[in-house]
């Protein structure tokens, strides 16, 4: 997972007063304090508070006249004891009242240029998300929005606007025809071809790109294949625009049906390291125009290769499975390793057929997350396009694939369109589920508002206020459901309007935010849109303090994985409960990038070590075994902190009657390394090694083995 910084934030909140905000993250220790510094106009920075804070990571300062600049950063205080300072957000004199951080762009590349997506990711390794968004090119007059006057880009932004590359996606991308895009077309209907995130552990996010011929890169190469409409995955350098590796499509289908509409997205196949999860769709010529739907999962750990893990291959004609429009990427079991789902089955982790639901068909929404607070499994909740039993909305487990309940309409077909999943009703425990046919608790059937006519409209479930209730992004408008005082959808309680003109009308993308979740601040949710202009970002967070404190959501893998993906833009959830009467969420099974356990068979091998299972015992998906001479086993991007004393502990079993003695090299300096007997090769044991790491990610531990096997070796943790 990200090695994220504090994403401090300040939005003024009057002429005297400014609110800060930092993240908790997933892994600080319990009981955590901060302290506030402020620096005014370049000066020193001055500690705010009286005592370290221990309840929301936020805080209003009072005593913030307009006409200073400010920095604020944030100190942890570990034990009584205060830890370095937080990367600092400056916060410019006579700056407006309003819950907005700004970011300058450069220009689109012509006149009338719009943007759909933006995605995030630490691009430059500082601990802080930048942005990549779609440059989407006019549509020509008459073509009914299915061909563009020329070629669609995308680009890369540092957090503080500074362009990063511009990539071409060539004549592949003329044709914006939404059920059947060009080969290198982005961004149309449910599809995107585009995603973020750090593959190889490295600290700086890749950008994961379906590309084709014609694609001309940062650098200004030009990818060329004599076939125009096969398609590839392009591992993109963050920082450059320059591609690091490609692979080739799966084939089946494209000789029938042609090249792919595409989404992407990003889970942990293996439980370890991140995997690409591929999901193509192509149209057939027969007279109902049936689909052909290809899922896949790729992993990239550095060099020229993209490995691929499985491929799951279907016709819809004669077949039971029905996508929706998106897919959801979940850990289901526990098991530390990514499902896939999308409309009404799921795809294990290894590429296998997990289930089918029974009776449900293709639909334009569905959530997947924790109801309640007791629960222990994950459920889904769904609605339905045209099913022709006339099921509109159903709930169901979603490790099984069992439907719980549902609700139907006789003789009628509808297409449902909307649904959405939140605690919105503090009386009654757990989620609410809801469609356009009443409030309902999620886990009893129950409506909890008996007049079906008074509901929220089902949007985006997003996190703003304070309170552990959900609000609503819908369309430009930031609503509040009153339990105690419902209403029909148009008289919800408005907390923001954010097109309005007294934030210079930010501008939304078809009713949607360019992005919305939590990617700064506390855990609550930021919304971002353009400028009229489309050369300023314009981001949403809020101002509201709050007592409650949780670490970030970009820190819950279910959270992290929803922020990959786009389709048809559905809220992200975390895999816990929450709601009024949760209980703190469990620390996440995660490490960083860089830190923490190191599963060995994720190590780069050479000259003979093997991964191997057949000795019970070991964590992971395997442990290293080693030949007498030659063989070694390599772990980069190791992270050093600032430079600091670090320990390696290194769990290994030696069932020989003697010590085995290799060599541990740190950084190229070389030292022996001996693995006492253990008993048995099912019998593990540890070494605790001492070393001094150089500052960032520039870190390389190897084992080598000189005239002995070594033990095996299962993980190796730095703390």
């Amino acid at each position: 997972m990200e090695n994220l910084g504090r994403g401090v934030v300040a939005v003024r909140t009057s002429a005297n007063a400014v609110f800060v905000s930092w993240r908790l993250l997933g892994l600080d220790p319990e009981g955590v304090a901060f302290n506030v510094y402020r620096s005014t106009n370049g000066g020193p920075a001055i500690k705010l508070n009286a005592t370290p804070l221990t309840q929301g990571t936020n805080y209003v300062d009072g005593a913030a006249a307009t006409a200073s600049s400010y920095s604020y950063s944030v100190r942890p205080v570990i034990a009584g004891v205060e830890q370095p300072a937080s990367a600092a957000f400056a916060l410019k004199a006579n700056g407006p009242v309003e819950p907005i951080v700004r970011i300058p762009l450069a220009n689109g590349p012509e006149a009338g240029y719009a943007s759909k997506f933006v995605w995030v990711g630490d691009l430059d390794g500082d601990g802080e998300y930048d942005y990549v968004l779609d440059r989407l090119a006019p549509y020509v007059e008459g073509s009914n929005e299915d061909l563009g006057v020329g070629q669609q880009f995308l680009e890369a932004f540092k957090r503080d606007g500074t362009r990063l590359w511009r990539i071409g996606m060539g004549p592949g991308s003329l044709n914006t025809y939404n059920v059947k895009p060009g080969p290198a077309t982005l961004s149309v209907g449910m599809y995107d071809g585009v995603t973020v995130y750090d593959l190889n552990g490295d600290g700086k996010a890749e950008v994961i790109l379906k590309i084709a011929n014609g694609v001309t890169f940062g650098n200004g190469t030009t990818f060329t294949n004599a076939d125009p409409n096969k398609q590839f995955v392009a591992v993109i350098d963050g920082q450059t625009g320059v591609p690091l590796a490609t692979h080739p499509f799966p084939s089946d289908f494209y000789t029938q049906a042609g090249p792919f509409g595409t989404q992407l997205g990003i889970g942990y196949a293996d439980g370890v390291n991140p995997s690409i999860y591929y999901w193509g769709r192509n149209r057939n010529t027969d007279k109902g125009g049936t689909f052909n739907n290809v899922f896949a999962s790729w992993t990239w750990n550095g060099g020229s290769t993209i490995t691929q893990n499985w491929v799951f291959p279907f016709t819809e004609v004669g077949n039971p499975h029905r996508p929706s429009h998106q897919m959801r990427i979940i850990d289901i079991d526990g098991d530390g390793k990514d499902e896939v789902a999308t409309g009404n089955f799921m795809i294990n982790s290894n590429g296998s057929q997990r289930y089918v639901l029974d009776g449900v068909s293709h639909g334009d929404r569905f959530h997947i997350t924790r109801f309640g607070p007791t629960q222990t499994a994950l459920k889904g909740y769904g609605v339905q396009q045209h099913n022709p039993s006339g099921l509109l909305e159903y709930f169901y487990d979603a490790s099984t694939g069992v439907v719980e309940w549902g609700h139907s309409t006789a003789g009628e077909l509808v297409d449902v369109g909307r649904g959405q999943v939140g605690d919105i009703d503090p009386r009654v425990s757990g989620l609410e589920v809801w469609s356009f046919y009443g409030v309902f608790n999620g886990l009893t059937n129950t409506l909890t508002e008996p007049n079906t006519n008074l509901r929220p409209w089902p949007s985006h479930t997003i996190w703003w206020d304070g309170d552990l209730l959900a609000e609503s992004l819908n369309d430009h408008k930031l609503e509040k459901w009153n339990h105690l005082a419902p209403t029909v959808s148009t008289g919800l309680k408005r907390l923001v309007s954010v097109n309005s003109s007294a934030y210079g009308t930010p501008k939304l993308a078809n009713k949607n935010p360019y992005f919305f979740g939590d990617i700064m601040g506390d855990w609550r949710s930021e919304i971002v849109l353009m400028n009229q202009a489309e050369n300023e970002l314009v981001i949403f967070t809020t101002n509201v303090p709050t007592s409650t404190r949780l670490y970030t959501m970009a820190h819950n893998p279910a959270y992290r994985n929803g922020m990959t993906i786009k389709g048809y833009m559905q809220a992200h959830l975390p895999d816990y409960y929450i709601g009024a009467d949760m209980e703190a969420p469990p620390q996440p099974n995660i490490r960083y990038v860089g830190t923490g356990t190191f599963q060995a068979e994720s190590a780069r091998l050479a000259g003979g070590t093997t991964v191997n299972t057949d000795r019970s015992g070991y964590r992971g998906t395997g442990f290293l075994s080693f030949p007498a001479t030659g063989g070694s086993a390599e772990l980069s991007n190791i992270h050093g902190g600032a430079g600091e004393s670090k320990l390696l502990t290194v769990r290994y079993a030696n069932g020989n009657p003697t010590p085995r003695t290799g060599i541990l090299r740190i950084n190229g300096v070389a030292r022996s390394i001996i693995f006492k007997p253990t008993g048995s090769f099912s019998a593990w044991a540890t070494i605790q090694v001492p070393a001094v790491l150089q500052p960032g990610f520039a870190n390389v531990v190897r084992f080598e083995s000189t005239g002995q096997s070594l033990g095996i070796i299962d993980e190796i943790t730095v703390q």
